[in-house]
């Protein structure tokens, strides 16, 4: 029996994106828990990171699924644009474009078109944290823009059968195949998100680390992140007075910083040295 993770991003005191009073986090525990009960009728073995409103960092919900031991991590999330009613459509990330957790992307892609939505396509997100610290094969579902009038119609209205049609989707593949190693990211990966590990200082020690942007978007915060990440920063973000702040390093010596900060500027980036 398949064992999988499902978990309803965002949660507590990280609503996600919010639209005329709509959370973010309210929709995705509910599909969340949808799916999984449908998974859980189907002979899959389901476990949950959150099953009411709690919050977890991504680091944390990457841990928790990597103790629990699945074969799959499949995270629920709804998409925002910069502008309201700017994009409509689904979109499933994953690592890489390599094993079967592809075809379980482009399965649920498909169904999720079916049931009204635009499809956006797989596309792959290396930066993002419960896709890169999983050792599993993980997706991460878009399930429409919640700042898009339209696809929040088609959400309530089809609620039922977007929750079927991706348990279909992910039942084409983890209902017959267990995952193979090509799945897996292999090594271990630097985290996209909260201060690297083995950084965090005795309690009243000081750590400078490097801010490049700070943003109430978290679309923009991850492109950034992704960006830097690619060019080999040992970046993350962290949410903090109502922003989502991508900061590089964290670092014991101040002058580690200033070098840091310096090779930043170079490339061309804005920053300052936070602590």
């Amino acid at each position: 029996m398949a064992r999988i993770i499902i978990d309803g991003g965002h949660g507590g005191s990280d609503p996600g994106a919010v639209y005329e009073g709509r959370r973010e986090k309210d929709d995705n525990l509910r599909l969340a828990l949808e799916v999984g009960r449908i998974l859980g009728e189907n002979g899959i073995d389901v476990v949950y990171t959150r099953t009411d409103d709690v919050y977890q960092t991504p680091f944390e919900k990457a841990q928790l699924a990597n103790q629990l031991g699945g074969d799959y991590f499949i995270s629920f999330h709804r998409n925002s644009s910069p502008e309201d009613n700017q994009y409509s459509g689904v979109e499933t990330l994953v690592y890489d474009r390599s094993g079967r957790k592809v075809e379980m992307a482009e399965a649920i892609n498909r169904e999720l078109e079916q049931a009204g939505f635009r499809d956006l396509g797989v596309k792959e997100r290396p930066g993002l944290v419960v896709l890169r610290r999983t050792r599993m094969p993980a997706l991460l579902i878009e399930t429409g823009f919640l700042n898009t009038d339209a696809d929040n119609t088609l959400f309530d209205q089809e609620f039922d059968s977007i929750a079927q049609g991706i348990a279909r989707g992910i039942l084409s593949v983890a209902g017959e195949n267990v995952p193979t190693e090509e799945d897996i990211p292999a090594g271990e990966n630097p985290p996209g998100e909260n201060p690297p590990a083995g950084e965090n200082p005795p309690a009243g020690e000081r750590l400078y680390r490097v801010q490049v942007g700070a943003y109430r978007n978290r679309a923009y915060a991850e492109e950034l992140l992704y960006q830097l990440q690619q060019e080999g920063f040992p970046a993350f973000i962290i949410s903090e007075d109502g922003l989502f702040k991508v900061q590089v390093g964290a670092f014991r010596q101040l002058d580690n910083a200033v070098r840091m900060e310096a090779e930043l500027r170079q490339k061309g980036y804005s920053t300052f040295i936070a602590s």
